[in-house]
């Protein structure tokens, strides 16, 4: 089974929490962003076993990015949406920076079950 989404452009990780007192909150953006990918993937059947995730980030402008700042929110935002049932099924990661997508950015996502030859992929050797 093979799920694809044009997801929009995720906040980076470094934005993704505040600090009110001594709580730590999740932050409006975070929230927004995993409001908009739940309404993208509703109704898309929950992936099972070992997976393997390829995301192309087109950015919004030409600023530097680090792609591992994007990607977390990104896997915890389409767990929080259903489509796996844990981060920790992704065996297989594959991340691209594509060109700039002004103004707002976008994120494609293609997650699929991997195959059987894939069940060792997360043991140790």
């Amino acid at each position: 089974m093979v799920a694809e989404l044009t997801l929009p452009w995720p906040p980076s990780v470094n934005r993704a929490y505040r600090h009110v007192g001594a709580r730590v909150l999740i932050s409006r953006a975070w929230r927004q962003f995993r409001e908009k990918v739940v309404s993208i993937a509703g109704g898309t059947a929950r992936l099972k076993g070992f997976l393997t995730l390829t995301a192309t980030f087109h950015p919004p402008d030409n600023r530097r990015r680090d792609l591992d700042n994007l990607m977390k929110l990104t896997q915890d935002s389409l767990q929080h949406a259903g489509l796996y049932e844990d981060d920790s099924q992704i065996k297989h990661l594959h991340l691209h920076m594509g060109a700039p997508m002004p103004p707002l950015g976008m994120c494609h996502v293609r997650i699929e079950e991997a195959d059987a030859s894939s069940e060792g992929a997360g043991e140790a050797r």
